[in-house]
């Protein structure tokens, strides 16, 4: 089986145990999810409730233009941009889905089970997409990478459907079982399980988290996966290009199926629908962990009752700061990311510079693990690490880089340092890169970058004050301002406080107030009510 298939499937068991936590923020126009774990934000998706095109959908496609030279072929599937289908991305079961397809389509209309279907040769690896597939064919594609800027979904005819401990792919008759799974008795149980239930024709994929499970559980995963195709052949028939034929579930369901374990402890969710939901579904799959989801019903936002918008403000952005004073700099192109990692004021006296580099760079290495989970960076990523030249320095950092990777889900490639200190990952790349912007608009400017001239700040006052006290009659006036403005009103004795005594006959009180920007001021009345001008 290829490895992208191997990799998207099967996802690695953390050995130290891990307090994971998943908070989801409902609105009317998106579902925000956030994973913590011990408390700090590695991944936050976000899916808008009317997501067209997301990884895992299925949609019977048109051929619309084949490329010899790229090998490649571009299909209809209804976006506006038309997905793009390489060679490799075929599978070697092609020609059996494209005969199921125009039998399930044929004029007879009549039923035919996997089971009772004629598989056909399966193709080359090394073959043209001329010989298989023309212009104006139907075919049934999965969406494998969701639109990215301005490319249309990249997508496979190898369809699969993962659940929770089994891959289910239609055409094939091949049992695989993760690597992961290290056991050679267990291995062999599960092989012997699967082949005396699985339907005929149907290959499996025998994911990482089957290892000691039940037959039972392995039973009803398999027949929810072969229901998801039974109702394929159902829609089949009457289908017509290009058209949406079966969705993936939603992102909030695909973590837990993927990630949910005893290490988990927490769900919260603030929308009762998606709780219903979310119980139901791990009512399913895992019956004895339903009573950790819980419904958020305080007034305070559920984002902010467990620090999430905190964490997002301080891990996205340019520059992204570690407590201990060392940061990253971090700038991003359409397919590579550059990470710079600075020791900041960061320095231990008492070690030498190689010992303090090594230290930092460790450190680093755990935070650009969690940003290329948060961030779910692909493509290109290049870290300039604080040069080290000792060797075994070197490779404690590799070893270091390649354990926090451990926990990324998405398939990735990491090359030791180079004697530059630079270090590349490739990673995955199925989504568009998670963007927040972090920066707001300035109160003073309203974003425009241009403010009223400073020397005019004081006539404002002046005015103000002339209209509250001899038309609205007002008595003992507050005038809070910044502390800078404060020092510049009360300088001197013959000071503006002393000016507007004389001029209006009444003393003003001044105030200051740190957390005023530069030209903010407040007047208040005697009663300490602000007065709204």
């Amino acid at each position: 089986m290829p490895d992208r298939r191997t990799v998207a499937c099967d996802f690695v068991n953390i050995q130290r145990t891990v307090n994971k936590e998943l908070i989801i923020n409902s609105t009317s126009t998106e579902v925000e999810i956030a994973l913590l774990e011990d408390k700090l934000l590695v991944e936050l998706n976000k899916e808008k409730t009317n997501n067209e095109f997301a990884v895992g959908d299925i949609y019977l496609g048109r051929i619309k233009k084949i490329m010899p030279g790229l090998n490649a072929a571009f299909v209809d599937v209804g976006y506006d941009k038309d997905a793009f289908l390489h060679y490799l991305d075929l599978g070697p079961q092609v020609q059996s889905l494209l005969k199921y397809i125009r039998h399930s389509q044929s004029n007879n209309g009549n039923a035919l089970t996997i089971s009772d279907f004629e598989l056909e040769t399966d193709i080359q690896k090394t073959g043209k997409i001329t010989q298989v597939l023309k212009p104006n064919m139907n075919i049934l594609v999965q969406i494998a990478k969701e639109p990215i800027s301005t490319k249309g979904p990249r997508v496979t005819s190898e369809i699969a459907f993962a659940g929770r401990y089994l891959v289910l792919i239609p055409f094939s008759d091949k049992i695989s079982v993760s690597q992961k799974i290290k056991s050679a008795d267990e291995r062999n149980r599960l092989k012997r399980l699967i082949t005396s239930i699985k339907p005929k024709n149907c290959g499996i994929i025998i994911r990482t988290v089957a290892e000691n499970k039940l037959v039972a559980d392995l039973d009803s995963d398999l027949r929810n996966l072969f229901k998801k195709w039974e109702l394929i052949t159902t829609k089949l028939s009457t289908a017509r290009p290009p058209q949406k034929i079966i969705g993936e579930i939603d992102r909030t369901s695909a973590i837990l199926r993927d990630a949910l374990n005893e290490s988990f402890n927490n769900i919260i969710v603030n929308d009762p629908v998606i709780y219903e939901d979310i119980r139901s579904y791990i009512q399913r799959i895992s019956p004895d962990k339903v009573q950790i989801v819980k419904l958020h019903t305080a007034k305070v936002p559920v984002f902010d009752q467990y620090g999430v918008d905190k964490q997002i403000k301080n891990s996205f952005g340019k520059i992204v700061t570690i407590k201990s004073g060392t940061y990253l700099v971090i700038e991003h192109t359409e397919a590579l990311h550059v990470i710079d990692i600075n020791s900041g004021h960061r320095v231990n006296q008492d070690q030498n510079q190689e010992t303090n580099a090594l230290e930092v760079n460790l450190e680093a290495a755990t935070e650009v693990a969690r940003q290329l989970r948060l961030r779910d960076m692909g493509g290109i990523i290049v870290i300039d690490f604080i040069d080290m030249t000792q060797g075994m320095n070197r490779r404690k950092l590799f070893e270091k880089l390649r354990d926090e990777m451990k926990r990324d889900r998405a398939k990735h490639s990491i090359l030791p340092p180079s004697k530059f200190g630079l270090v590349q990952i490739t990673r995955q790349r199925v989504r568009p890169e998670m963007n927040v912007q972090i920066l707001e608009k300035c109160p003073v400017c309203d974003g425009s970058g241009e403010i009223r001239p400073t020397v005019l700040l004081t006539d404002d006052i002046e005015n103000n004050l002339s209209f509250l006290i001899r038309e609205q009659n007002e008595k003992n006036l507050t005038l809070i301002v910044h502390p800078f403005v404060y020092a510049f009103l009360t300088r001197g004795l013959f000071n503006y406080r002393w000016k507007w005594w004389r001029k209006f006959g009444q003393f003003i009180t001044l105030g200051k107030k740190n957390s005023y920007h530069f030209l903010e001021y407040h007047l208040y009345n005697r009663n300490g009510d602000e007065i709204k001008l």
